[in-house]
Formats: structure tokens, C-alpha cells, sequence
């Protein structure tokens, strides 16, 4: 990744020649207007900003791509993830996706269905309300896809190696019971994972796995190890504020 690029994605401009290279996975997590009391303030994106991302992928030819042929060589394919299931990304999210003819894949903690997001209240996040069964399956019926994101969302590489394996494992059983349809795709609590706990995703029976380092994925890329850029909103800076408004997303 080029040094010049920035840390995350707010718009398609510095990244456009980067993402002609190679297949490029955004994530996202919340949409919408951000609690008062969040610590963790990037994990929040506004609704007309995620709107304008995708319109502007959209009309620079992008599509959407799934996870299932991440290495096929296409230029302007983006594959769109979500991580934790929060409600607020189905109501914010539905109706941007559609309109420009994208389709996402949300990462369940399969425990946390219908509850909040406890991982991040127990370390001073506010909470936030994780889709119930109902939801998931709008959620699959307006055409997009489910993986796993383990069962409680914990640190894989800090606890037990045999908490870890069931927590990958038995989260897609009860993912696969619960909606009736496979569950192919992992996802890293809080990016956290490390060659042992690389192998128990791929022995689960899963076909990938996204991180949370920043790059583009190539044919040879291992599968399991799935790099993707966090989209947030555009540092607070002068500089930032006056290109944004020259390029039109200001108005």
C-alpha cells in the first residue's frame, strides 16, 4: 500500500488507481447519527455520506463483487462488508445499497442475534442493538449475504485455543440452523488473529476471511487472510475540507 494513501476510505479519488490493481474490500459497521457517548467515533458513518460513497462507486463504474470470487481477475468490482449486525445498517443501508444495484455481506456474532453489541459496552462504547432473526432475513431477502463473526465476538488470540476453534465453528452451525443457508465467509473479532487461529477458520470449512489491514487483495493472496480498507468519514483538517468541497461532496 502506498504511503501516500490514507489510513481509511472516505471517497474513491486517492484510491483509484490502487483499486484498478486489484480487488478492494470495504467494511463498515454503524450508519447513521452518532451517539453522544462513543469513544471508538470512526465506527460510525452518516447516512447521507454512505450515500454518497455509494453513488460515487456507482457512477465510476464499480460493482459489486461477493467474497466467493475475491481472486477472479475483474476491474471496478468492490466487494461492500459490514461487521456486528447492527440494526442501524439495516434501516440506513438497505435503500443506498439498492440504489446503486450493490449487494453487501453482514458479519453475525451468532450469540448477539436480537441482543446489543456487548464487546463494545463492556469497554465504554455505547450500545447498539443487533439485528434479531426477523431482520437477518430482510436483510437476506433484499439480497445480500450473511457470514460469521464467531459466537460472543471475542479476541481469538486471547483465549483458549479450544474457546477459539468453537467459537469459529460452532458459530456457523448455528448461523447455518438458524437461517437455512451456508455460511462460507469469517470475519476476525476486532481484526485480531494470528496463523493458529488462520488454520481453525480454514478447518471450520470456511472459504475466507477478512482482516482488518488496509490494502487490496491479489490472486495470491491466501484467502484466509483478506485485507480490507475501514470506510469512515474524512479527518477534520483544512485541507481535507477545502478538497472535499472542490470535488462536490460539500453541497
Amino acid at each position: 500500500m502506498s504511503a501516500a494513501l490514507p489510513a481509511y476510505y472516505s471517497r474513491l479519488k486517492p484510491f483509484r488507481g490502487l483499486f484498478d490493481q486489484a480487488t478492494p474490500i470495504l467494511t463498515y459497521h454503524k450508519l447513521g447519527t452518532r451517539p453522544g457517548r462513543v469513544r471508538l467515533k470512526g465506527m460510525y458513518l452518516g447516512t447521507r455520506l454512505f450515500q454518497q460513497q455509494m453513488r460515487e462507486l456507482r457512477d465510476a463504474g464499480f460493482s459489486s463483487g461477493t467474497l466467493c470470487d475475491w481472486n477472479r481477475a475483474s476491474k471496478k468490482k468492490i466487494i461492500i462488508t459490514f461487521d456486528d449486525g447492527c440494526v442501524n445498517v439495516l434501516r440506513h443501508g438497505l435503500k443506498p445499497l439498492e440504489s446503486a444495484g450493490f449487494n453487501a455481506i453482514q458479519f453475525l456474532p451468532a450469540d448477539f442475534i436480537g441482543k446489543r453489541n456487548e464487546w463494545d459496552v463492556a469497554l465504554g462504547e455505547a450500545p447498539e442493538v443487533i439485528m434479531d432473526a426477523d431482520q437477518v432475513r430482510e436483510w437476506i431477502s433484499a439480497g445480500h449475504e450473511i457470514g460469521s463473526h464467531t459466537l460472543t465476538h471475542p479476541y481469538l488470540t486471547r483465549i483458549p485455543p479450544e474457546r477459539a476453534r468453537n467459537e469459529i465453528a460452532d458459530s456457523r452451525k448455528k448461523l447455518e440452523d438458524l437461517f437455512g443457508r451456508a455460511v462460507e465467509h469469517f470475519c476476525y473479532p476486532f481484526g485480531d488473529w494470528n496463523q493458529q487461529v488462520r488454520d481453525m477458520v480454514a478447518e471450520a470449512g470456511y472459504r475466507t476471511a477478512c482482516t482488518t489491514d488496509p490494502g487490496v487483495n491479489r490472486p495470491e493472496d491466501s484467502a484466509f487472510s483478506l485485507k480490507r480498507f475501514t470506510a469512515r468519514y474524512p479527518t477534520r483538517n483544512l485541507k481535507n475540507m477545502l478538497s472535499w468541497i472542490r470535488d462536490g461532496f460539500g453541497g
